[in-house]
């Protein structure tokens, strides 16, 4: 099992702790209505898998992190909507093709990401959710160093889907803290030398953070 396997399984082996716990004293819980604003930090670790047209090998790109703000609405107490916002830089290369190993330089990307999240425990002081929903990436700033011959290098906006799980912490009324895992299943196209040579990058990245929570 992989360390963000075992990361998940621990946030599930937390909830299912959990799902013991009953409403307790001085614990205020979720309510309908509920508008909660994150500020943390996240780790984006790319799957990196796909192929590379023409010249073979697979596409690769590096791990990141980078500061988050998120956005939780409470439709009742049991059900929520939560939308990320973020945008890390990650460098991008080629392995094993044709031509060897290929720098690619890097690119930045903003993977906004709306879930539709379940609280089963919304009482609980420690209160686990499970979620999915959309995703769609829009990739940019292309640059950095290049291995000759690339010289310019395009990844497309794509949509995908997401997966997520998680726990909430009520430290008081308004404060909470936050473990969060998400899947994005994103794959997304790319170009080198405006369309020389085509690839699918199976992006599929794990994001794992941790944040404070305010709750309006």
């Amino acid at each position: 099992m992989t360390r963000i396997g075992r990361g998940l399984a621990a946030v599930m082996a937390l909830a299912a702790m959990a799902g013991v716990a009953q409403a307790e004293d001085g614990v205020r819980g979720k309510q309908a209505g509920d508008i909660v604003v994150g500020l943390g930090a996240i780790g984006v670790l790319p799957g990196n898998g796909g192929h590379v047209d023409g010249i073979g090998g697979k596409p690769r790109a590096s791990d990141s992190a980078s500061p988050q703000l998120d956005l939780t609405y409470f439709m009742v107490p049991h059900v929520s909507l939560n939308l990320i916002a973020a945008s890390t830089q990650h460098d991008v290369s080629v392995r094993g093709s044709a031509l060897g190993n290929l720098n690619l330089g890097h690119v930045w990307v903003l993977p906004p990401t709306l879930t539709l999240q379940i609280h089963p425990f919304p009482q609980s002081r420690i209160s686990p959710y499970v979620g999915a929903g959309i995703n769609v990436s829009f990739f940019y700033g292309e640059g950095g160093s290049r291995t000759a011959p690339v010289r310019r290098v395009v990844v497309d906006t794509a949509p995908g889907f997401a997966f997520n799980a998680g726990i909430d912490y009520e430290i008081s009324p308004h404060w909470l803290a936050n473990v969060d895992v998400k899947k994005l299943i994103l794959r997304p196209e790319a170009s080198v030398n405006s369309g020389l040579v085509h690839a699918r990058v199976n992006l599929d990245p794990w994001i794992v953070g941790a944040s404070v929570r305010y709750r309006f």
